[in-house]
């Protein structure tokens, strides 16, 4: 027995690193806000032959009112070229466009994650009450999601509701009503209060996280005309990355643009920074910083 023991534990500590380092590989990446935010404005067609060339699977889809028209089309072209479509940026209540979306993805038979942030002020005088509020608004959203396998993932944009302590109590309100469907998306771009408490709040998260955002990080760049970096480039960007491999948690990495710039070009930055991050969580000794393409730090 205390042999089969020790060889278990050997396996283990073989086998854990690996897990680790799969957390960030290409496998597990998709691309964030590069639909509206893109300088290139592609096509359907032209995007996904881009994350294709990039190797990357995955592309969580933002869209504006003049994309609509190209749902399926998206869809369709992801499709073609092996493209995983991680998440779909979804309305605050289920109004006409949620609809659309709804039909179109049961159409297609796409399973994804609904992301869904705060729909104006959120009312009550206390967490309690806002908590319920929240759950009630967001309650038809995730039974529409269910209906059609999909899941809803609370989006950190500021706020009370960008708050994780909040979007966890909402999320547990909701399981409380028996909707199992519900839980959240981290972005760090939206997280530089957070940065201090960083790793408790990730143990918070890790039981609900369905994907994290990734994004260059330095203290109070939010305030000093940094807040979309690209990896790599943030001061703080190795040791977040660090807590993330070391909670454990595994899921999908997003890589974002979120600017006016070529999306490709960005992606570029943000895998290419990615790598020499991973590089160094592996122990690897470091080389030189990548010289971005798409981005100069602010004064």
């Amino acid at each position: 027995m205390r042999r089969l023991i020790k060889q278990i534990v050997l396996l283990l500590i073989c086998v854990m690193p690996v897990l680790c380092a799969e957390l960030f590989q290409p496998s597990s990446r998709f691309a964030w806000c590069i639909v509206p935010f893109d300088a290139a404005k592609r096509t359907p067609v032209q995007r996904a032959e881009m994350l294709n060339k990039l190797g990357i699977g995955g592309l969580a889809y933002d869209w504006r009112a003049e994309h609509i028209p190209t749902f399926s089309d998206e869809i369709a072209a992801c499709q073609k070229y092996g493209i995983t479509i991680t998440a779909w940026w979804f309305p605050g209540r289920l109004d006409a466009n949620a609809n659309t979306i709804l039909a179109v993805l049961e159409k297609h038979h796409v399973r994804t994650q609904l992301w869904v942030m705060q729909s104006g002020a959120t009312p009550g005088d206390n967490d309690a009450a806002k908590v319920i509020a929240e759950a009630q608004r967001l309650r038809p959203i995730a039974e529409a999601a269910a209906r059609i396998g999909c899941t809803v993932g609370l989006y950190n944009h500021g706020g009370w509701f960008g708050e994780p302590v909040n979007q966890i109590a909402i999320i547990k309100q909701l399981n409380a009503d028996g909707l199992t469907n519900i839980g959240m998306v981290y972005n760090q771009h939206h997280g530089h209060t957070h940065i201090n408490d960083f790793a408790q709040t990730m143990q918070l998260m890790k039981p609900y996280l369905y994907a994290i955002n990734l994004n260059g990080m330095d203290r109070d760049g939010d305030k000093k005309g940094n807040k979309i970096m690209p990896l790599g480039q943030g001061e703080l960007d190795l040791g977040l990355l660090r807590i993330i491999k070391d909670s454990g948690w595994q899921g999908p990495i997003g890589l974002l643009n979120h600017t006016d710039v070529d999306a490709e070009a960005r992606l570029k930055d943000n895998v290419a920074g990615l790598d020499w991050l991973v590089g160094q969580l592996n122990g690897e000794a470091a080389s030189p910083r990548p010289l971005p393409l798409s981005w100069k730090r602010a004064p």
